[in-house]
């Protein structure tokens, strides 16, 4: 592939043009030849839209970060465009075909769950430049595609309980859970301008009442400032990895039902509860096993997938410019 050709049609789908005194290039040249039918600049344009108007809204993205990304991006795209188009010839040369009332109900499908309507169909292959019969023929070789991937990866895969323990057993970081903690907190704020000495006065007071006897549920209903005041401050579960220092320390050697005393930091005064305590562990077997298949579902159909693929562009002519 044409480096400058990738940088320019990188440039062109941010809404840029190549600089002064650049090379001239094709409107809608050729990209890629797969057999007999070619693949132009403007199909892999519209291919890779979505992604690359992904890519724009990302905050912070620095131009040569956009770049190098989008040129992933447009060479993912059309490496998909070749393979769909390779499948797509597998299916014609198979002698395969599937009744029209089946691709019209997967085209009418496809418009619901995108558009709605056929009124906004319309609307948006007109802002493209899109003719009707063109976006049928799209979603038609979708539909082939898809059920070709069907018939020759996905319904192969077949996940063995000894691979899933296997995986289990080499990648028990995966699955690793760290030292938890379930927290409720009192936080008493030293708002602008307020009286710092008389939120700790307060929340001295708060700690007496504790020692007496109150709820801690209780005294952060009516006390707390912060957002979990309703709930009595719980914080629920957390990772004490992530908790504030102040906090982690405090509560490093409490058992559950003890608390702190106040903690006095520079933006409030906090008191702590300790609920329930869970030690760093390793998830069980049984409660990850659907995650591990998924796993190894999607590793072996990409394996075999690309294996599909290898075995078509053999007898095919592939090209790309």
């Amino acid at each position: 592939m044409d480096m400058k050709r990738l940088v320019f049609l990188a440039l062109l789908l941010a809404g840029l043009r190549p600089c002064a005194g650049a090379a001239p290039e094709l409107v809608n040249g050729i990209v890629a030849i797969v057999d007999e039918t070619v693949i132009t600049e403007k199909e892999a344009r519209q291919f890779i839209e979505p992604a690359i108007i992904a890519l724009e809204r990302q905050p912070g993205i620095t131009r040569q970060s956009y770049n190098e990304r989008a040129m992933e991006i447009y060479k993912d795209g059309l490496n998909q465009l070749v393979e769909r188009q390779l499948t797509l010839n597998d299916f014609k040369a198979a002698g395969y075909s599937f009744p029209e009332s089946i691709i019209e109900d997967f085209v009418q499908e496809r418009i619901r769950e995108r558009y709605g309507d056929r009124v906004k169909l319309i609307k948006t292959l007109e802002a493209q430049n899109m003719t009707y019969e063109q976006f049928r023929t799209d979603i038609r070789d979708q539909f082939i595609v898809e059920q070709m991937n069907l018939k020759n990866v996905s319904s192969a895969v077949i996940i063995s309980p000894f691979k899933i323990e296997t995986y289990y057993q080499a990648h028990q970081d995966e699955f690793k859970l760290p030292d938890q903690v379930r927290l409720r907190m009192i936080e008493l704020r030293k708002r602008d301008g307020g009286d710092p000495a008389a939120v700790r006065q307060r929340a001295r007071e708060i700690e007496t009442k504790l020692a007496a006897g109150v709820k801690f549920t209780e005294m952060a209903e009516i006390y707390s400032d912060g957002s979990q005041k309703r709930e009595g401050g719980d914080l629920g579960w957390v990772n004490r990895s992530v908790l504030r220092k102040e906090f982690a320390d405090a509560t490093a050697n409490l058992k559950p039902g003890q608390r702190t005393g106040v903690i006095d930091l520079p933006d409030a005064c906090f008191l702590l509860q300790v609920e329930e305590v869970k030690a760093a562990q390793i998830r069980p077997l049984v409660e990850v096993r659907d995650e591990i298949e998924k796993t190894l579902l999607n590793q072996e159909r990409a394996r075999l997938q690309k294996k599909y693929v290898e075995r078509l562009k053999k007898k095919s002519f592939v090209r790309y410019f």
